[in-house]
């Protein structure tokens, strides 16, 4: 009797699934940004994609196209979306560029951030929340306080938020 694995090979316990308008253009901006490679993809009779596989780094994300029959709706529909996604990479500058070059929108540039990652954010063409970044400091748990502490009182005195 064969045991069948209750996750996949290659897949992670959490998986992320985007819902956009525009799937395929979607596909090849995660591919251009991200260096994104396709897994799958199922079309939709009429040429879009009911669902697809795609892979960042070691991470496979799951992707649709909207359709409201089944609850799928994208951020663009919903006007927003609460949800980030927060991807680690080797050189967040180099990565950051590429998505904005690919079409992405800069929310907040990269910059060191008090928790030891360099992080910057976007939104991409799609209506998703991107965090990028990459982990540059082991900060000790002991020091955490006193810079949380130190970023919100510098955000009340109008400073930024990095």
């Amino acid at each position: 009797m064969t045991t069948i694995n209750p996750i996949p090979d290659g897949y992670h316990t959490l998986t992320p699934y985007l819902v956009v308008q525009g799937a395929a253009q979607a596909l090849e901006f995660y591919k251009n940004a991200f260096a994104a490679s396709e897994l799958s993809r199922l079309n939709t009779p009429d040429g879009g994609i009911a669902h697809a596989e795609f892979k960042i780094g070691d991470s496979i994300f799951m992707l649709a196209d909207e359709n409201p029959h089944c609850t799928d709706h994208s951020p663009a529909m919903l006007g927003g979306t609460p949800v980030k996604l927060f991807l680690y990479v080797a050189d967040v500058d180099a990565v950051f560029a590429a998505a904005i070059q690919a079409g992405a929108t800069q929310t907040r540039s990269p910059a060191d951030q008090f928790w030891g990652d360099r992080m910057g954010a976007l939104s991409d063409p799609f209506g998703h929340q991107w965090m990028i970044a990459t982990h540059v400091e082991d900060v000790d748990p002991s020091e955490m306080p006193s810079r949380m502490a130190a970023f919100f009182a510098a955000q009340a005195a109008g400073g930024t938020a990095e």
